[in-house]
């Protein structure tokens, strides 16, 4: 990658704007999306106009979308940054709502702020881990299942014994995600224990898997200090990297494809639906199969719990890479183990980002494998009590890596069609 562009808002803004515009080929994976919902898509008169086709067929792979609207509202934010929150946009999507019996207000956007938070620092091996904190669970459980990690010698099992590895790794999951069900909320309104990211607690987790057996976790630990050491009060994961040393790591997200469905006319902005983040109520699975706790109810003001993890691993205090995912749940399990086959599995960053995944939320209680994963490893995960279950692909994962020549390697995720750039 070269280094010493200056790219600003507006610039990007404006960029996206003329794409938009212009319009783009849509990909395959846009192209199976806009497939799977076109149903839901469909019963929304804007979305329909904006998503499909005059006669409400989706469109298909190669094919050009053009979102003008969309274009539009580039260029208002580019040129009136309060043009979202403050501006002409929250008094658009207030009328609509007034409309449509909806609850949000313009003044609900008005008061809306950003909060800045102290990222998770913790350690793996000789690494260190940077996290993003509450109300995401992904810098929690990433530390989490990394110190749970941390009591075994992957690097041996992954060379002498990889279903052992994988094992281990798969209970590790398990053991964070029955923790998240019940600890993890909006750290201002719910008591989060930092102990969850203790190597103390992450030893005792550590100690409940059996290395012969798939254990049962019939539900969450208890970390220590519990009261009194606690967190103050569609996804995309982009990264990037410059030759001055400034790394980033975004993760964005509407929740599932296409959000809520729901476009305010004229603006071709779709609303999320992160609603569906927060716990209906307890032990009642989301659209994603997560099971939630009182900690992540709904309440008005507060943030949905998610999975968002992007990380940034430092070695020596300097960044060496960073890696994020999308893919509801699996971005948390996708991240730890393109740093363990990176870390422990000895793979290039390259290679761990394209290596066959797998992933195990606790509930439902199934440990989940792309389909190219090994099937000699997979049919030893069955014999140790692994109930499996098949899917296309897990999160799609995108990385920076930072050479001993202090190159950067951007890394995406082949799973999806797309590239990393450098300018």
């Amino acid at each position: 990658m070269k280094s010493g562009a200056k790219l600003t808002m507006e610039g990007l803004l404006l960029k996206a704007a003329e794409i938009a515009e212009n319009g783009f080929a849509v990909d395959s994976n846009y192209a199976r999306n806009l497939r799977e919902n076109r149903s839901l898509i469909s019963m929304f008169p804007e979305a329909s106009r904006v998503l499909l086709k005059a006669d409400m067929s989706p469109y298909a792979e190669g094919e050009i979308l053009r979102l003008p609207d969309l274009a539009k509202s580039y260029r208002c934010i580019a040129e009136q940054e309060d043009w979202f929150y403050k501006g002409d946009y929250a008094e658009q999507m207030a009328r609509w709502m007034r409309s449509n019996d909806g609850q949000i207000t313009a003044a609900d956007f008005h008061r809306y702020q950003p909060i800045p938070r102290e990222p998770i620092l913790t350690s793996y091996r000789d690494y260190q881990i940077v996290g993003f904190p509450p109300p995401t669970s992904g810098g929690v459980q990433v530390a989490q299942i990394l110190n749970i990690l941390e009591n075994f010698d992957l690097a041996d099992s992954f060379k002498h014994r990889p279903a052992e590895a994988y094992h281990v790794i798969a209970e590790a999951m398990k053991l964070s995600f029955a923790d998240r069900t019940r600890w993890l909320g909006d750290a201002n309104f719910a008591p989060v224990p930092r102990g969850l990211m203790s190597k103390e607690y992450a030893s005792q987790l550590a100690k409940r898997i059996n290395l012969f057996a798939v254990s049962s976790v019939d539900t969450n630990g208890t970390p220590p200090n519990l009261t009194t050491d606690v967190f103050q009060k569609h996804t995309t994961h982009v990264t990037a990297a410059d030759g001055e040393g400034n790394w980033v790591a975004i993760t964005a997200t509407i929740n599932t494809s296409f959000g809520s469905k729901i476009i305010i006319p004229g603006t071709g902005i779709v609303l999320n639906n992160t609603l569906d983040d927060f716990s209906a109520q307890p032990g009642a699975p989301n659209a994603f199969g997560m099971i939630g706790g009182d900690a992540n109810a709904v309440e008005a003001m507060k943030r949905p719990l998610s999975a968002m993890s992007p990380t940034i691993v430092l070695k020596n205090g300097e960044p060496v890479f960073t890696v994020g995912a999308a893919g509801g749940p699996k971005i948390i399990t996708q991240v730890v183990m393109a740093i363990v086959h990176h870390i422990d599995g000895k793979l290039s960053l390259a290679d761990a980002v394209r290596h066959p995944r797998l992933h195990h939320q606790w509930l439902p209680n199934k440990l989940v494998v792309e389909k190219r994963f090994h099937p000699g490893i997979r049919k030893e995960l069955s014999k140790l009590g692994h109930d499996i279950e098949e899917i296309e692909r897990a999160a799609i994962v995108q990385a920076i890596q930072r050479t001993n020549e202090n190159e950067l390697i951007g890394i995406a995720d082949s799973r999806v069609p797309g590239k990393a750039i450098g300018l």
